[in-house]
């Protein structure tokens, strides 16, 4: 059943065991008793109705209720007694929103019932209601923990993927322009991956934790599984530094072709002042209004002036040619 943010109820159901799962609302799920299947109750975070159900008749610690309510969190895996809160990160594929703005769920998993909590839409979680709708969905609890990993790590892969596109296609930039604008490109990009990375990790850190846990529900096999799960998070966080190294490399080749530029113009420039500074002042020499000026009263006087002047500009050329400075 489809529910919404004001009454804090955005999905609940009551899975078969088979991949299906029978949609549920408020009075449902306060009906539901121990042996009637895995129930999975999703809210939203700040809704009045799902912060009192939580705290008033979820039956969780205090403790549990207010780590699901926090106001933020990092991805981590901590066993309660009688269950195990897992809290993890995807990627923000929101229209409009930026990927490495990483949308936050919390789960508490205990045998029987999963209660998850999230503040924005997350796309992950949208797959998994289409899969029970259709019957693919998890059979138990373990599996429901495993799916839900699968999904986020899936749907990271091609946010990971345009950001490895992005960098091959910013080092071709740098080796074919140097364009000083590159530079805010490839600071903005080094700034996704660490906004990515920040969050990859210690995610890659809670699901292996929660596959050293001790549960009676969960499986060798699970184990297993939710483990090949860390593995690929561990990948994808190996390609972010991968990547993040690729583009302070760019970044330095950048920094060093403009260098090079700079260099070079003011090489121009120190060529161009070293030839004009003996003729700027051989002219302010001859300028000066006092008596004496050689040539002053020679009809050809402008004209010798200015053949002593390229004399003298061929001279130093060929000087520099010589000490080869250019």
């Amino acid at each position: 059943m489809n529910g919404n943010d004001e009454s804090g109820l955005i999905v609940a159901y009551r899975l078969d065991g088979q991949g299906g799962g029978q949609p549920c609302d408020w009075a449902a799920i306060r009906a539901h008793q121990a042996g009637d299947g895995l129930l999975w109750v999703h809210l939203h975070r700040d809704a009045d109705e799902s912060q009192a159900w939580l705290r008033e008749e979820s039956a969780l610690d205090p403790l549990v209720v207010e780590s699901l309510l926090a106001e933020s969190t990092r991805p981590h895996c901590s066993q309660v007694a009688g269950g195990v809160m897992l809290f993890l990160r995807a990627v923000n594929l929101n229209p409009g929103a930026d990927p490495d703005d990483m949308v936050s769920i919390r789960l508490w998993i205990e045998p029987g019932r999963v209660i998850s909590v999230r503040r924005r839409r997350l796309l992950s979680v949208d797959d998994m209601r289409v899969a029970i709708d259709e019957g693919r969905g998890p059979h138990d609890v373990a599996d429901f923990v495993i799916q839900l990993a699968r999904r986020i790590g899936a749907r990271m892969a091609g946010v990971i993927g345009d950001i490895d596109d992005h960098v091959d296609a910013l080092q071709g930039e740098v080796i074919e322009s140097g364009s000083v604008t590159l530079r805010s490109k490839l600071t903005g990009l080094r700034r996704d991956i660490i906004a990515l990375r920040r969050y990859l990790a210690p995610q890659r850190d809670a699901l292996l934790r929660f596959t050293q846990l001790k549960l009676a529900w969960f499986e060798e096999m699970d184990h297993l599984r939710l483990r090949e799960e860390a593995d690929r998070i561990t990948r994808y966080v190996e390609d972010l530094d991968a990547a993040r190294e690729r583009a302070a490399v760019a970044q330095e080749e950048l920094s060093n072709r403009l260098t090079e530029q700079m260099n070079a113009r003011m090489y121009v420039l120190s060529v161009v002042a070293a030839v004009f500074l003996p003729l700027g002042f051989l002219t302010g020499l001859f300028g000066i209004n006092v008596g004496g000026i050689p040539l002053a009263d020679d009809p050809w006087g402008f004209f010798e002036i200015v053949l002593l002047l390229c004399v003298i500009t061929g001279l130093q050329l060929l000087l520099f040619k010589w000490r080869r400075w250019f």
